[in-house]
């Protein structure tokens, strides 16, 4: 049931059960990443239903593009919050997850078992040439919105040579970044003041208008919030120590991930190539080439694109399932890793959205923002150098990231087949815009039909 009013006339506000649907339709919908998401969003909540007004929607927007993790998923937590406070922001936060998570976790099950299969292996070179033009179409994008000065291009140059040919770790290049913009906004505001949202509608009357407020935060409410959201996050511990020890696959996955999940600024594209560079070197949970195949997976189900972290969870638990039946240790795994991604960001909304014009009034913490997106340009090159390599080369050494080495004669190998695949999807991601679901669909079905061709993939 919409809740809509004439143009003049403020809608009523939603009942718990409306807003649920409402939440339910968007997490089923929620494909194209953090884009379509926030624009989808924006159609149902500000034009269609007016639950939310466009300059408190952007401003939200804005608070959320201070957090790590996917801003568009702690979006519509914030916005269920503002709606029907935590229970509000719970529901709309989970059932912006809930789908993608059991769509990933069915295809990584289908994925560990059957992934030599010959059919699937041509799927995949095709859907990894898509995912090559989606990263370089990630790259631009971003920059166009963070590169605005010399400053800019250079936090962002450096970002991309720190990690590309120094092997300096993610989250170093993400903090140095931070703390040149804390100081930077104080000696030249303008430079690093952080991208602004432009609206797309005049403000209409709306459920959540200018004059909407919530009740202060108390410090006692504040200590709960963070007693009840980091006792969440640390409760897997609690099973998983005294079962099988802190030396076992899910205690590993339990730390790795809760790391990411505090260094995750700029979406899942800047952690990629940490990710799979630690999965497949440090702890050897995916072999060379699979992170790629996960972010495919990723783009074609519903949610947050960083759900490409349950596959790589699942994968790790199955591979080394400490006893347990291997699927359900990837069961096990893929859920335990969604739980340390997804929690925290309940804990920063939760926590933060009370003091949202503290924050966002803070010019200290606004130029470290702008200056971690600059950054984010930097690491999603080196994302998409390294999916590259992956894709367009017949064999790639685990080790030619940062410092690069190379010393493998298969690095001049090039396979022309997923040049040919490359060019095509650019031609339907930039020329046609087709969209990321038809860019895939197109290059997936194109790689079934080289599995056809005596053309060596």
């Amino acid at each position: 049931m919409n809740v809509i009013a004439s143009a003049d006339l403020a809608p009523r506000a939603p009942t718990l059960g409306e807003a649920f649907a409402v939440w339910a339709k968007i997490g089923l919908m929620s494909f194209g990443g953090p884009a379509g998401q926030i624009a989808l969003m924006h159609k149902e909540l500000v034009e269609e239903r007016r639950w939310i007004a466009e300059s408190r929607f952007l401003h939200a927007l804005n608070f959320c593009m201070l957090l790590p993790g996917p801003e568009a998923q702690q979006l519509a937590t914030y916005i269920g919050w503002l709606l029907h406070g935590t229970k509000g922001g719970i529901i709309a936060g989970v059932l912006f997850v809930i789908p993608g998570f059991v769509v990933i976790t069915i295809l990584s099950a289908l994925y560990a078992l059957f992934h030599e299969a010959g059919w699937l292996a041509s799927l995949f070179f095709g859907l990894k040439a898509a995912v090559l033009a989606i990263v370089i179409e990630a790259v631009i994008r971003v920059g166009r919105r963070a590169l605005k000065n010399g400053i800019m291009l250079a936090i962002a140059a450096v970002g991309f040579v720190a990690l590309f040919a120094f092997d300096v770790p993610f989250p170093a290049v993400i903090l140095l970044a931070a703390l040149v913009g804390f100081v930077g906004v104080r000696l030249n505001p303008a430079l690093f003041s952080p991208p602004k949202h432009k609206a797309a509608v005049a403000d209409l009357p709306s459920v959540i208008g200018e004059g909407f407020a919530k009740a202060s935060p108390s410090f006692a409410s504040t200590l709960r919030t963070v007693g009840i959201w980091v006792g969440l996050w640390l409760a897997p511990l609690l099973v998983i120590v005294p079962a099988l020890g802190w030396s076992s696959s899910f205690a590993t996955l339990w730390a790795f991930f809760s790391q990411m999940a505090m260094v995750t600024f700029g979406g899942a594209y800047a952690v990629l190539a940490y990710v799979a560079q630690e999965a497949v070197v440090n702890f050897g949970w995916l072999r060379p080439g699979e992170m790629v195949d996960g972010l495919a997976l990723a783009e074609t189900t519903p949610g947050p694109l960083v759900m490409v972290l349950s596959f790589v969870g699942f994968l790790a638990a199955y591979r080394d399932p400490a006893g347990l039946d291997p699927l359900l240790a990837g069961l096990l795994g893929s859920t335990l890793t969604t739980w340390v991604t997804f929690v925290p960001c309940f804990l920063w909304i939760f926590l933060g959205a009370p003091y949202i014009e503290k924050l966002r009034s803070n010019r200290e913490l606004s130029g470290a923002l702008s200056a971690i997106t600059a950054a984010v340009v930097g690491v999603i090159l080196n994302l998409a150098i390294w999916f590259g390599l992956h894709v367009l080369f017949r064999e790639v050494s685990s080790f030619e990231l940062g410092p690069i080495r190379m010393a493998s004669p298969h690095l001049l190998t090039v396979n022309w087949a997923a040049v040919a695949l490359s060019l095509v999807a650019v031609v339907c991601l930039f020329r046609l815009k087709l969209g990321i679901t038809s860019t895939l669909a197109v290059c997936g079905g194109l790689g079934l039909v080289a599995m056809l061709l005596p053309l060596q993939l």
